[in-house]
């Protein structure tokens, strides 16, 4: 018997790309004492190789290293600071490759939040990324 690997539809994408975002809005460090942080890189990572797109490589290669730092136990900020950062801009940037728009748009509020973490962590404030969001939209 030969088993054939089942491809996601949109809706499983969608589901990963909420609870990522979602993910985001929590504290940082108290997700990453949590067993279930790893899991939901790797579903990030399925994800995005699932959609066998060159242009996403970049995007694989820096999850990996987010899942590898936040897996070896003392986490620096620096590290996080400077991969969240780039994960966002280029989330940002990856949602223009989604044919489905509720796709896209999940993709855009992932690379949002990734964004807001890293400033976050930049700056030191105790807000989370998801005050952070809804600070940025109220001052614009």
């Amino acid at each position: 018997m030969s088993f054939h690997k089942i491809p996601k539809d949109d809706t499983q994408h969608q589901v990963h790309l909420d609870g990522a975002t979602t993910l985001l809005g929590n504290d940082l460090q108290e997700e990453a004492s949590r067993a279930g942080l790893d899991n939901h890189f790797q579903r990030w990572i399925e994800d995005l190789k699932d959609t066998n797109n060159p242009e996403l490589h970049q995007l694989v290669v820096d999850l990996q290293d987010l899942k590898a730092h936040f897996g070896g136990g003392a986490v620096n900020q620096d590290t996080v600071t400077r991969l969240m950062g780039r994960l966002g801009t280029n989330t940002l940037a990856a949602a223009s490759f989604a044919e489905n728009p509720n796709t896209a748009e999940r993709i855009t509020k992932l690379g949002e939040a990734l964004s807001a973490a890293a400033k976050q962590l930049r700056s030191g404030n105790d807000n989370t990324p998801a005050q952070d969001l809804k600070q940025d939209s109220q001052n614009n």
